[in-house]
């Protein structure tokens, strides 16, 4: 029975080469089993291969128009699933269809499943965006606390100043490829079961660029980038916290041929603090306390981040007893509030005694300790013998 390959690609019987390759694109992402699951999907996309196989070959479509065959000897296999006809493409041999296939199956496949990326017009260059960068800064808790502004010094590849990126001693030393005559690309026929098929790669003379070099630039060896130092200066908000990154765009590395710069992200490092340890927005400090401070309660002196703050302690407060400084914290990222200071008592036992505190240590404890401590006279007498 004769198959009406016009009637499977939908296109008319006076359709162009071009019309038939955009069917066959349309038609090939669509049923291509890879993306359609339906039971029926891996039939119609060998019926489309077919279809495309045929009509896109000038010689058989003539004999399929004249005759309503392909030509003698056409097994009607040229639409095998897309996977076996890729292993195929490479294979070489015999017992193949003659006649050869003029239609670029590669340059659709490559079209219809994301390979087509690589193609380029002319003499066109391939421009790619500039590495991004990662800065580690060390910064302070008085840094987080209230802002301030960073110079960083690092090293960053940039366009060349001698060539202007373009890799080339002298502008008329960039000549046009001869290996794919300046397309970045060539083409290859390759005899499979299933006729001569032709492949589209990149040229290997060139790299896909459609251009070489006869003389690199002397400063950056043909490449187009130097390495150069650069100061950088960054603003630190208040309230960062350790881990986060602050992108700079644009501060990265210079891209290739003309490309964009990349990113610089810089990375917190907030380093430890002799007095203060952080807990998320709270700080935490630890302030030493005498034992008769503890027992008769004092108003102290602690030290925060922007100086110093007076704090009442009550007597027969105990070590590690925490008192908080509200809003002498750190700053929240938004700016909205603060959060608070935790001030921990460390009350210090006495040593080195002299043999009055001794005494009154002693008369203390034999008195009953605690059960004396409403005798005010008493009190007295051991807050003199520390005093």
């Amino acid at each position: 029975m004769t198959k009406d390959y016009y009637k499977t690609l939908g296109v008319s019987k006076d359709a162009s080469k071009e019309q038939i390759k955009k069917a066959y694109k349309q038609l090939a992402k669509k049923y291509h089993p890879d993306m359609n699951k339906d039971s029926g999907a891996t039939e119609k996309f060998k019926e489309i291969n077919e279809a495309a196989s045929v009509l896109g070959d000038d010689q058989k479509r003539q004999h399929y128009d004249q005759f309503g065959t392909a030509e003698p000897g056409f097994d009607g296999q040229g639409g095998a699933d897309f996977s076996e006809f890729m292993r195929n493409a490479g294979m070489g041999g015999s017992g193949g269809m003659g006649g050869g296939f003029t239609f670029d199956f590669g340059d659709i496949f490559d079209q219809v499943f994301g390979g087509g990326g690589h193609r380029r017009g002319s003499g066109s260059s391939r421009q790619r965006r500039g590495a991004d960068l990662l800065y580690e800064l060390s910064v302070s808790l008085e840094d987080v606390a209230f802002g301030t502004d960073k110079e960083m010094v690092m090293h960053r590849r940039e366009t060349c100043e001698k060539c202007k990126g373009t890799g080339a001693l002298l502008k008329s030393d960039i000549e046009t490829c001869e290996g794919c005559k300046g397309s970045g690309y060539v083409k290859h026929m390759r005899r499979t079961p299933f006729g001569l098929f032709q492949t589209t790669g990149t040229c290997r003379d060139c790299g896909g660029e459609g251009k070489v070099i006869k003389n690199p630039c002397v400063v950056c060896d043909g490449a187009g980038l130097e390495t150069k130092q650069r100061n950088i200066k960054v603003k630190i908000p208040k309230g960062i916290e350790h881990g986060m990154r602050l992108r700079l765009t644009g501060e990265g590395e210079a891209g290739e041929k003309g490309g964009p710069h990349g990113d610089l992200y810089v990375e917190m490092h907030i380093g430890p603090h002799p007095v203060f340890e952080r807990r998320g927005n709270d700080l935490y400090t630890e302030v030493p306390m005498s034992f008769t401070q503890a027992v008769f309660g004092d108003e102290i002196t602690v030290p925060t981040l922007d100086g110093k703050a007076k704090l009442k302690v009550p007597a027969g407060t105990q070590t590690h007893t925490l008192f908080k400084l509200r809003g002498k914290g750190l700053p929240f990222l938004d700016g909205s509030a603060h959060g608070d200071e935790k001030v921990r008592i460390i009350v210090q036992i006495p040593v080195d005694l002299t043999a009055k505190q001794k005494k009154a240590l002693k008369d203390y404890a034999e008195a009953g300790g605690d059960k004396v401590q409403e005798e005010k006279s008493f009190l007295s007498r051991l807050k003199d013998a520390f005093e």
